[in-house]
This record gives structure tokens, sequence and C-alpha cells, in this order.
């Protein structure tokens, strides 16, 4: 169940000062199961090959299904870890928006489990750059 007092306007204010606020990552959508956000790519998230890197990826990636995670915390828990993340690459970006849909696949007491995908500039066709899972266990 969605917790009411989890705002995107919360969560942007909770992460100034961290790595979320540096890469500027902003929701877009908080919704039942699901969690949208993006960033603009910046010529210092590239890796030195000149191409945006992997790390940066799995910022917007890990940050939204984490923050997705705690919008979605059984009552009482006291907040949660991250204890598996995979990600597939297929393709990349070098400027624009890049953005990011989460959505769940398990909401348990003691785990739960997300799905994100990372898109491309939606001026460049959007096409899926990743595909992101995480195991989150819930901290009571």
């Amino acid at each position: 169940m969605l917790r009411p007092d989890i705002t995107a306007e919360a969560l942007h204010t909770r992460q100034q000062g961290s790595l979320p606020a540096l890469y500027g990552f902003t929701i877009t959508e908080i919704a039942e199961g699901r969690m949208a956000a993006q960033f603009e790519v910046q010529p210092w998230m590239f890796a030195p090959n000149g191409f945006l890197h992997a790390a940066s990826v799995i910022t917007l990636a890990d940050t939204c299904a984490g923050y997705a995670c705690a919008a979605h915390l059984p009552e009482g828990a006291k907040g949660f870890t991250t204890i598996e993340l995979k990600t597939n690459f297929m393709g990349t970006a070098r400027e624009g928006l890049i953005r990011c849909v989460a959505t769940a696949d398990h909401l348990g007491r003691t785990t739960q489990v997300w799905s994100a995908s990372v898109y491309g500039p939606p001026e460049q066709g959007g096409k899926q750059l990743a595909l992101f899972r995480c195991t989150q266990m819930v901290l009571w």
C-alpha cells in the first residue's frame, strides 16, 4: 500500500546533499506499485570512453526503485536496505533527459522486489537503455 507521507516533495527535500541531488534526480510520478523519475545527462556523468557511465544509469534506476520501496514500506517498518541488484544494458545516451519507470514485482513484509526500465531521451526515440532489478530487505 502506498504511504501517504512519502511524497515527491518530501523525497526531493530529503535527498539534498546526497548523490541523487547531485544528479538532479527528479520524481515525475508516484502511484500504487510504481514510480517514475528522470535526470538530464551531463558530460561529468560520462566514463572516460565518452559514453554515459554505467554507474550513472544505475544511480537513476536504484534511486527510483529505492524511493519506490520507501513509499511502499509496510506500516511500522523502519526502513530498507538493498540486498541484491542486477542491471542489463542495451544502449546509452550522450545527452538529453533519461527517465526510469520502476514497478513492484513483490511487496512483502520482509522483502520487496522492483524492476526498473531506463529509457533514453524522447527526442532520440526513447529507446530502452537498461533493465534493472533489485531486492530490498525491509528493516523493522
